[in-house]
């Protein structure tokens, strides 16, 4: 083989590799479904968005829900029978408010037992899909999100405390349009939580949590965790199958010249007490 063949040899396999490197990667991920599917007897599904950019010709890329996530969950939606359960792992800080809501709701009319996964955070419209479930898993250290809505860039719900603050007088026909949409999407948003927790929360404690969640007690970045989620009556569980971990590995984050993060990637156990001496 001449010097030329070995070039061009090279060249080949250097353009096929990262073509293998992700048929490799989803293999992997599809075997870690699969066997998560056959312990829980269930339909799983992954909605995962890294926070972190992925890079296209040096162009800094976002992912967060949008329809098409949507039209993907609702096809494994009906493809799965009405008798099976489906458990959802969600891993996103958020994205379009309707493509949430077509797979919340999707969830909520299902007959059997669905489950969301929630790994490390779920924010905004990813809090949304989590209502939906029949039970809510997170990591101890996992955290949701508020649900209040945006009007433009400012939260709904400050923008109808500053027309009330301030005479008629002082407020421009603007501000109080804003304010008119601000008051309709706060009360639309929490008919939604409520009627996402119909039959799973009592009354008292489903109007408790939708208030939370809706009415700009918290920013919409502020991470509200187990904990909290449990003081406000919401029931979370802390038992987060091994598998979904191993899946979320299997999402790599982009390559980069050095890790921000170093160790050495084995599980440490306590070692055993020395035994005493005779």
């Amino acid at each position: 083989m001449s010097g030329a063949d070995i070039f061009w040899l090279f060249i080949f396999l250097a353009f096929l590799q990262p073509a293998l490197g992700r048929g490799m990667l989803e293999a992997s991920r599809l075997a870690v479904l699969r066997r998560l599917e056959q312990r829980r007897g269930s339909r799983v599904i992954a909605l995962v968005h890294r926070q972190e950019t992925l890079r296209f010709l040096g162009i800094p890329v976002f992912r967060f829900i949008n329809l098409q996530d949507a039209e993907r969950i609702l096809q494994a939606i009906r493809l799965t029978d009405p008798q099976v359960p489906i458990d959802l792992i969600v891993h996103t800080p958020g994205g379009l408010t309707l493509a949430a809501e077509q797979i919340a709701f999707a969830l909520r009319r299902r007959k059997a037992k669905v489950t969301v996964f929630i790994p490390h955070y779920a924010m905004s419209g990813g809090t949304l899909i989590a209502l939906a479930a029949h039970e809510l898993v997170m990591n101890e250290d996992a955290v949701l999100g508020a649900v209040d809505p945006q009007i433009g860039q400012y939260p709904a719900d400050s923008i109808l405390k500053v027309a009330e603050r301030k005479s008629a007088e002082e407020v421009d026909d603007s501000t109080l349009v804003l304010a008119d949409v601000a008051r309709k999407a706060i009360g639309e948003m929490k008919q939604r939580v409520l009627e996402l927790l119909s039959g799973r929360l009592e009354p008292d404690k489903a109007e408790q949590v939708a208030e939370m969640l809706c009415s700009g007690v918290w920013t919409l970045d502020y991470p509200i965790s187990v904990d909290e989620l449990r003081e406000i009556g919401l029931p979370v569980s802390t038992d987060v199958p091994i598998e979904v971990y191993q899946l979320m590995n299997l999402y790599p984050q982009q390559d980069q010249v050095r890790p921000s993060v170093d160790y050495i990637p084995i599980p440490y156990f306590r070692p055993e007490s020395p035994r005493p001496k005779r």
